[in-house]
Formats: C-alpha cells, sequence, structure tokens
C-alpha cells in the first residue's frame, strides 16, 4: 500500500460530499478552461439553512457550448438536500501526476443537489426516457451467407435468472429508484392527487418499496377531500395551469 502524504491536514477546512445528477456534471465539463461553472449561495429561511447551486447559463443547453439548438436544456437551479454524516467517517484523498496519494480534508457535510421540477427538467428526464429506450442495435449488410447453424434454445438464462428472481420476491420486482421517480414525476404531471393502488398499477412496484419512495418526495392526506390520497411536496409539485386551476376551484 502507498504511504498517505498527511502534511496538508491541517491547512485543510472540512468539506462537502454532495450528490449531483449524471447531467449536471456531464455540463461541467463542458465548462471552458475548466473555469466557474456555477455560483453556490448560502442562507437561511424560516431558521433553518438554505443551500442552493445555480448553474452558469452559458452551461445549460444540452448540447456542446456555443451551439444554437436550445431545444432542450438543463435546469439551473439545484436546491440542495442537507443530511448528517452520522456515525461515519469519510475523508476526501487526492492523487497526484506521481502517484502521492494525499488526505485533503474531512467530510462534515452530506448532501444532494436536486433540481426544481419545472419545463424544462421534464423535457429532459423524457428526452432521457427516450434514448435509454432505443435499440443499440445496426442494420449490416453481409457480403456472404452465415453459414453457422443456431440451435433455437427453449428459454435462455436471462429469461431463467428473472423468473428465480421474481418468484423470490413476487410479482412484482423492483425496478432503480431513478426509473421509479421518473415514473411517478410523469404520472405526477397529469394529476395531482393519487392513491397508492393507482400508483401500484402505473409504476408495476411493490407497495412497500413504493411508500418508501413517496415518503421522499410525496405527503399523504389524511383527511379532507383528499383523504387516503398521496400528492407531491411542494419543491417537486409541477403542474399544468388548466389543470392547477380547476383543483383550486374544486378544493
Amino acid at each position: 500500500m502507498s504511504d498517505i502524504n498527511l502534511t496538508g491536514v491541517k491547512q485543510s477546512q472540512g468539506v462537502w460530499l454532495v450528490k449531483v445528477p449524471k447531467y449536471l456534471s456531464q455540463q461541467w465539463d463542458k465548462a471552458t478552461d475548466k473555469g466557474e461553472v456555477g455560483k453556490i449561495s448560502i442562507g437561511k429561511k424560516q431558521g433553518k439553512t438554505e443551500v442552493r447551486f445555480t448553474l452558469n447559463e452559458e452551461l445549460t443547453t444540452l448540447g456542446a457550448v456555443g451551439e444554437k439548438d436550445a431545444s432542450l436544456q438543463v435546469p439551473r437551479d439545484h436546491p440542495f438536500t442537507m443530511h448528517t454524516v452520522g456515525g461515519q467517517t469519510m475523508a476526501v484523498f487526492s492523487q497526484s501526476d506521481t502517484d502521492e496519494i494525499s488526505l485533503e480534508g474531512m467530510v462534515v457535510h452530506r448532501a444532494e443537489c436536486r433540481p426544481v421540477v419545472n419545463d424544462n427538467y421534464m423535457k429532459l428526464k423524457k428526452q432521457q426516457i427516450k434514448e435509454s429506450t432505443k435499440s443499440p442495435r445496426l442494420s449490416q449488410q453481409l457480403e456472404k451467407a452465415i453459414t453457422t447453424v443456431f440451435k433455437p434454445v427453449a428459454n435462455h438464462d436471462f429469461n431463467l435468472v428473472y423468473e428465480i428472481k421474481k418468484k423470490s420476491q413476487g410479482k412484482m420486482v423492483r425496478a432503480e429508484r431513478q426509473v421509479v421517480l421518473d415514473m411517478l414525476f410523469s404520472a405526477f404531471e397529469k394529476h395531482q392527487y393519487y392513491n397508492i393502488k393507482d400508483l401500484v398499477d402505473i409504476t408495476k412496484q411493490p407497495v412497500s418499496y413504493l411508500k418508501e419512495i413517496m415518503k421522499d418526495i410525496g405527503t399523504y392526506n389524511n383527511k379532507g377531500a383528499h383523504k387516503s390520497t398521496w400528492e407531491l411536496k411542494p419543491e417537486y409539485r409541477h403542474y399544468q395551469s388548466g389543470e392547477e386551476e380547476e383543483e383550486m376551484q374544486t378544493s
């Protein structure tokens, strides 16, 4: 194991460990000369610390910097969701060109950098879902006939693995969290309130897993006209103006 350089520890400050969306890190890579990519503001709101990252405007276009096509833009505003470090001890290390490893500082805060859900964000998510469903297969013209004989298989190995997993976990198999979030945000773009049964029908996810996710992004109504239904928390809400007006009239 290589020695670790600890000379800069006494001068180093506590560091933040922040999880950012993949598209945001990709936009940062497009910054000219790896310069400034945005600004972080720290303030107080109702007695609580509020941290927010604002992406530089020239990096909001999904294409390369300088391209005229601005049909898709990434969100600029990204509030932080703060978490405690807890009982964990985490540190940040760097590695130089000579492979020397240095301890830069200890993690004092953990946070998630999440976008404000608006028209740009919804268009971006739809484009990402569309891209993920594209087949990677390409057509190719063959110069000669293929003589290899392939025997048909009654059931492929990956199908057998899926069936075993399906039986062990029940009829519904958990999808990736981000995939479920995309389905939920898409559903709540159409309607403001859903009961858990409707959300299960939409996402095809286990009830316990779905409730776990909804507790992070939603609010459960225990009483009132929309009793026993879920709706998004204010920071995730995004409704069409027509529907929003209709909800105000009926409430």
